[in-house]
């Protein structure tokens, strides 16, 4: 028997390893603006929106000075980071660019708009905010048809 998780049922936190603390602090508090809820000694930190616990931890606890992994090998892909709304969307993709982030990709996947770049420790990020339920694209027997259409970075930009 299949088990189905509750619909309220979320992702909680992601915990990466990283090469450099500082660094990764530096980005995913400076450019995706969470804040340092905690440093755990000198090798973690647990960073938040809104004052929760934690929504990213980072350590170096077996990664310190380790170089990113190779292409090619499993492991994350990438993390995505849900903001609420276009205008969030658009000054954190202000901040990675102020930043000098490399952009990889984005898209209008017609239930959201994403942008995807690499962290200091080249992980995958994936910026992103939904659209309403109601608008996102239905085929004919009312199933999801996402799409993986060009996103208007500077449409985007102009709402920052």
């Amino acid at each position: 028997m299949t088990q189905i998780a509750p619909a309220a049922t979320r992702i909680g936190h992601v915990h990466l390893r990283v090469a450099d603390l500082d660094r990764a602090i530096a980005f995913y508090g400076g450019v995706l603006g969470f804040e340092v809820m905690q440093r755990y000694g000198p090798g973690a930190a647990f960073l938040s929106a809104g004052g929760y616990h934690h929504h990213i931890g980072l350590n170096t606890w077996e990664s310190l000075g380790a170089a990113p992994p190779p292409p090619g090998h499993t492991g994350l892909y990438h993390t995505a980071v849900l903001y609420p709304d276009r205008r969030s969307l658009a000054r954190a993709l202000r901040r990675a660019i102020e930043a000098g982030v490399e952009i990889d990709g984005a898209a209008d996947h017609g239930v959201s708009e994403a942008i995807y770049f690499r962290d200091p420790d080249g992980n995958g990020v994936e910026i992103y905010r939904d659209r309403a339920e109601a608008d996102w694209p239905r085929d004919a027997e009312g199933g999801l048809s996402m799409t993986n259409a060009r996103l208007d970075l500077g449409a985007l930009l102009a709402e920052a």
